[in-house]
């Protein structure tokens, strides 16, 4: 798992082929992008674009993905995420390969409770469990993009 601020993408981008694609992409978003799927690469770098509202976290299950890695930028609003070894979570949901998700329910104690804000970036390997989408304080609107990235 890596967590840093969009404007310091550049020292990650080394670290596989489709991150300069990919944060690219992330640096010039257009805020008023609809949601929806794009294909920036075919199926290999995918931009999801979503917006919804917080929830607590014993609302959001924990997942974990084998085929991509996601980046997730917040461009409004403010979310918890957790993050804890995906080995060491117990599954409620088994992998589901069309949607490359397995699901899992909440750890005990997780590694991290990251917070992202307009401009933080999180990337999430597959060996990363990762809570998305739980609020911080109370319930808040979000703008995010995630980024689908074939490992």
């Amino acid at each position: 798992m890596i967590l840093d601020q969009l404007s310091a993408s550049a020292a990650i981008e080394s670290l596989h082929s489709l991150f300069p694609q990919a944060f690219a992409y992330l640096r010039t978003f257009d805020e008023k992008t609809e949601d929806g799927k794009y294909e920036l690469k075919g199926l290999d770098l995918v931009a999801i674009v979503q917006r919804y509202e917080t929830a607590p976290s014993a609302d959001k299950l924990w997942e974990a993905h084998q085929i991509y890695g996601d980046i997730q930028v917040v461009y409004q609003g403010l979310e918890y995420c957790g993050h804890a070894d995906q080995k060491t979570l117990v599954v409620t949901h088994p992998y589901h390969a069309e949607k490359d998700v397995e699901k899992y329910a909440a750890p005990s104690d997780p590694s991290a409770l990251l917070t992202l804000g307009r401009g933080n970036f999180a990337v999430f390997y597959p060996q990363d469990g990762h809570q998305p989408g739980v609020r911080a304080g109370t319930p808040g609107p979000i703008l995010k993009v995630v980024i689908k990235f074939r490992i």
